[in-house]
């Protein structure tokens, strides 16, 4: 382990990765703990928060700052698009990733203009969730390529 000399003191320089911090907003306990289940594989990953509803998510991204926010589209109180748009407008640098049900070409498009950096079907959830946190954590796209 690296140490650095100041004084007559060692300190320790720690190596270590910053570890990701993902807030989960999803109506369904089921759906979110298996959104979690997944993320977690990942040991740079940790769910720091979960919201039922547009609003909870709304209030959790201001209170934990996560580094990444997975909104469902269909929730209620306030759906994920109009979550989007609050997060957006306060923390334009937490990227946002869709998850929804069903994506179509004109819900991929509403998605990217209220600040969405990706999209991922609930169908798709096992191939294409952990691929797209990552793409967006380093600050790119994912968004399926038939959209």
């Amino acid at each position: 382990m690296p140490f650095a000399q100041l004084g007559n003191e060692r300190h320790v320089i720690s190596a270590e990765k910053k570890t990701a911090r993902i807030l989960i907003a999803d109506d369904s306990a089921l759906v979110r703990q298996q959104l979690r289940s997944l993320l977690e594989m990942n040991p740079e990953w940790e769910v720091c928060g979960e919201a039922v509803d547009g609003r909870e998510a709304v209030e959790k991204a201001r209170q934990l700052q996560p580094d990444l926010v997975v909104l469902d589209f269909s929730m209620p109180v306030m759906n994920g698009l109009q979550a989007a748009k609050e997060i957006s407008q306060q923390f334009p640098h937490i990227p946002l990733l869709l998850f929804s049900m069903f994506l179509s070409r004109q819900l991929v498009e509403e998605a990217r203009k209220l600040g969405f950096r990706g999209a991922v079907a609930k169908s798709d959830v096992s191939r294409d969730l952990l691929n797209g946190v990552e793409a967006l954590l380093g600050n790119q796209e994912f968004f399926p390529s038939n959209f």
